[in-house]
């Protein structure tokens, strides 16, 4: 990394790079859901309904068919727990990547977790052995079966419909099941992957089968370094500029090994304006991006071009409060050249509703209602009801 900084971004660039970048402005689209997902490293899965959005903002003439065939029968894109301990839904050849940079530091702490809960349900005193077995049947299951959802897998072995109470004594005191925490255990060591849900598209009771249906032979190993640095020079020729911060946060990384990664791919240290901040870029990617025409989207809840960044006041503005919850997770939001300007939501009839938080002029509102019209149009075909796993304060207010 240079030490000095050669080179400034100011807001409008930046825009302008996440418009081309993002797949967002007219002139460049994704050719199809694989290119858009590799180009912007993953899609954002935790809400199973956001792939689809997402893929249909970049996409002319997607439909729902070839995004489930990309993923379900090509299975060029593979669903998968990955950064910041979220399910992402990512080209094939990512996988092994993101596994060894994110996913595998998870796994220890997970299973260590699963034996605690394990015993203090009762449920067995030799919380590894017990285990043990049980992973050893669900995955002869699976072997058996091809795939089979979490109550499939519980009608073969009792042991998998177990409850675990939560909570106990507290106001949202519950249960999960067995079968839920081990498959999420076998996903985070890399060796079950969730398939075709039961149900339309926004479903998420997922069918279960062994990675290797997928990925043949298994996930290979990668060394965690090497595996950083690519992951790292993936998310700066899709995000950069961005701060050492914003990698951080988006890859659940140390500052070590963020300051590490950006060392590796030899990392130019550039400004961001109007802050004068440091940011950084790939040694090959310092050119002017050409600015795009204005542009229009309606992007779902936490889509990847608002989850892709930690410090985001130079595309979100004083929107945050009303576009995202207090996790920090984002609701639907409506997006005018480069920047969000409102929020959208789908009431209970099907209606597709938004409301703009800034004035955009003439122009970008009726770029905007042409957007609102086309997505209408998908929603209604798709023939499902979209409602985000996180509520945000526009987007509750618009679909009451």
């Amino acid at each position: 990394m240079s030490p000095e900084a050669v080179r400034e971004f100011d807001v409008a660039e930046r825009r302008a790079r996440l418009g081309v970048r993002h797949n967002l402005a007219v002139s460049a689209r994704a050719s199809d859901v694989v290119a858009a997902a590799t180009g912007l490293v993953a899609l954002h899965a935790t809400d199973p309904a956001t792939v689809f959005l997402s893929a249909r903002a970049r996409v002319d003439d997607l439909l729902v068919k070839d995004v489930e065939r990309a993923i379900y029968e090509d299975r060029s894109l593979v669903r998968v727990l990955a950064m910041r301990r979220t399910m992402f839904v990512m080209p094939d050849d990512l996988v092994p990547v993101t596994h060894a940079a994110c996913t595998k530091a998870m796994v220890a702490r997970e299973r260590k977790r699963l034996f605690g809960m394990l015993t203090e349900s009762g449920i067995t005193d030799r919380p590894e052995s017990w285990l043990a077995d049980v992973e050893a049947s669900t995955l002869r299951i699976l072997d058996e079966l091809g795939e089979a959802t979490a109550v499939e897998l519980g009608a073969a072995d009792a042991r998998l419909r177990l409850q675990i109470p939560l909570a106990v004594g507290k106001r949202y005191e519950g249960t999960v099941g067995v079968s839920t925490r081990l498959l999420f255990l076998l996903a985070t060591e890399g060796r079950v992957v969730r398939g075709r849900p039961r149900g339309s598209w926004v479903s998420s009771q997922y069918r279960w089968s062994r990675i290797e249906r997928w990925i043949p032979g298994g996930l290979p190993e990668i060394p965690e370094r090497e595996a950083r640095a690519e992951l790292a020079r993936r998310w700066l020729r899709a995000f950069g500029p961005g701060t050492l911060t914003d990698l951080k946060w988006w890859a659940a990384w140390t500052v070590a090994q963020t300051r590490q990664a950006l060392e590796d791919v030899g990392a130019v240290e550039v400004v961001l304006m109007p802050d004068d901040v440091a940011g950084f870029v790939l040694p090959d990617d310092l050119d002017t991006e050409p600015r795009p025409a204005p542009w229009a989207a309606f992007l779902p809840g936490l889509d990847v071009s608002i989850m892709g960044w930690n410090g985001r006041g130079w595309f979100l503005g004083e929107h945050g409060a009303q576009v995202f919850d207090t996790n920090g997770n984002a609701g639907p939001t409506v997006w005018w050249d480069g920047r969000v300007v409102g929020g959208w939501a789908q009431r209970p009839t099907g209606e597709l509703v938004y409301r703009l938080l800034e004035d955009i002029g003439r122009d970008g509102e009726a770029a905007v209602e042409a957007e609102s019209a086309t997505l209408a149009e998908w929603l209604e075909a798709s023939g499902a009801r979209v409602l985000p796993r996180f509520r945000t304060p526009v987007e509750r207010e618009l679909s009451a």
